[in-house]
């Protein structure tokens, strides 16, 4: 009996002495260099209408039709955004709110970071939130939008990037980021898309200076 007991301890000893594995994936915080990497590489514009997208994705969420296909069966709404420059963030919210666990707010000050790095600078940026698909369609749409909201809200109010630089759209479940996975967690991710270079204002034309007063003729004398 006591053998038995020994063996015990020891096993727990063992498994005591083991490095733990954390439940998440053993994945490596992306660093500022990763995100500026995969933000930089810009080779055409994107002409993309966002309040038309919003209202599109709002529109479809609601769709009640018979014939409608799952959702890994559905289309991407947005199709245009596959092909850009694009950062995958996972960052953690509170359950069913856009507000940001503080454990992520290191995660969204790497993204100020590389957004001000000097490669990034002349370009604007469209934050898209994605939402898995479990619950109310329309209120997974909604919830993706304040999300994204809160991202910029962040980025400009706490790290001071410039409003003119981002956009925000919330996708909800009608472009997964995993189709073939409609439930997983890998679909709640943000996204930092590279849109099109900033508008450059054009400059004020040079002032003319005002014609100088003709010079009086002297009187003649008489």
């Amino acid at each position: 009996m006591r053998d038995l007991r020994d063996i015990a301890m020891l096993g727990a000893l063992v498994l005591l002495t083991m490095p733990s594995a954390p439940a998440a994936a053993q994945t490596a915080a992306a660093t500022r260099d990763d995100i500026v990497a995969k933000l930089d590489h810009v080779d055409h514009a994107a002409d993309i209408d966002v309040p038309a997208l919003r209202q599109q994705v709002l529109e479809r969420s609601r769709s009640r039709s018979k014939n409608e296909p799952p959702p890994q069966k559905r289309p991407p709404i947005a199709p245009e955004l596959t092909g850009l420059p694009a950062f995958n963030a996972d960052i953690q919210f509170d359950v069913d709110t856009p507000i940001v666990l503080p454990g992520s707010y290191q995660t969204v000050g790497r993204i100020a970071d590389a957004l001000v790095r000097a490669s990034l600078q002349p370009y604007t940026f469209l934050i898209v939130g994605h939402i898995e698909s479990t619950g109310r369609r329309e209120s997974n749409a909604i919830l993706s939008q304040r999300r994204a909201d809160a991202i910029r809200d962040i980025l400009v109010n706490t790290f001071k990037i410039s409003a003119k630089r981002l956009q925000s759209v919330g996708l909800g479940e009608e472009q997964l980021l995993d189709p073939t996975h409609p439930n997983a967690p890998v679909n709640n991710q943000i996204q930092i898309v590279t849109l099109s270079k900033v508008a450059e204002q054009a400059e004020p034309p040079p002032a003319h200076p005002a014609p100088a007063a003709a010079a009086k003729k002297p009187a003649k004398r008489r």
